[in-house]
């Protein structure tokens, strides 16, 4: 899925067992809000073919653990929150790998922090929540590709909206260079069984894997351009 400017509420449909979270998680889309629960239900299965944007999934349904579907509902289409008080760095990185967009960890979540969370998911804009962080920061797998300096670099640059003239310039480098970095990082990806071929999944992974920090993606502008008067 490319990233995409949202027109209207995002919606929600939300698998949860316990009526308690459900009414609460209702009580955090109350109107006004740019988030709207459109469907709910114990199970994945009173949830399926709903055309909602999020996914929020809690991963103990009816005391039985659905990691395993994280990646069948990926897989359809589905951009997947998990929202779970099992905040284990292990199932966090499960649930990441099989295609989750972000985890909500239960007992640390808060209304603001859910509803940003589902608003950068639903634009496809990278996020990383605190058991994400976590996670990461715990993980030696070997599923986590290392990356030279180099191309960490240019990906940092082109993640900036640089193109990849703009950042061979930037870099003292060929063009084709920059071509070499980006697809040698897509194959180390590809190798550990995530493949990126898109910016935009690329980049989540960057970030997944702490190879980048979300707040280091800025656009970029030239000295050129920054130089230039106002023309409005």
């Amino acid at each position: 899925m490319g990233q995409q400017h949202l027109a209207g509420p995002v919606t929600v449909a939300l698998v949860e067992d316990h009526q308690v979270v459900v009414d609460g998680v209702r009580s955090w889309f109350c109107p006004p809000c740019p988030v709207e629960l459109v469907v709910q239900g114990p199970t994945i299965e009173s949830v399926r073919g709903t055309a909602a944007d999020v996914l929020l999934l809690d991963l103990n349904l009816n005391g039985t653990m659905v990691v395993d579907r994280v990646a069948e509902l990926c897989a359809g289409g589905q951009r997947v929150i998990v929202f779970s008080e099992h905040e284990e760095p292990e199932t966090v990185r499960a649930v990441l790998d099989a295609g989750a967009s972000a985890f909500i960890g239960k007992g640390r979540a808060t209304r603001e922090t859910c509803l940003e969370t589902i608003m950068e998911v639903a634009a496809d804009r990278p996020t990383v929540t605190p058991p994400m962080a976590q996670a990461i920061a715990t993980d030696e797998g070997p599923h986590r590709p290392q990356l030279s300096d180099k191309e960490r670099a240019a990906l940092l640059f082109w993640f900036q909206s640089m193109s990849k003239a703009s950042v061979a310039a930037r870099m003292g480098i060929k063009e084709r260079t920059v071509r070499q970095y980006i697809d040698r990082a897509r194959v180390k990806y590809a190798a550990a069984g995530r493949p990126a071929p898109t910016k935009e999944k690329l980049l989540i992974c960057a970030i997944q894997d702490g190879l980048v920090q979300p707040d280091e993606v800025t656009v970029y502008t030239s000295r050129a351009a920054a130089s230039e008067p106002d023309p409005h």
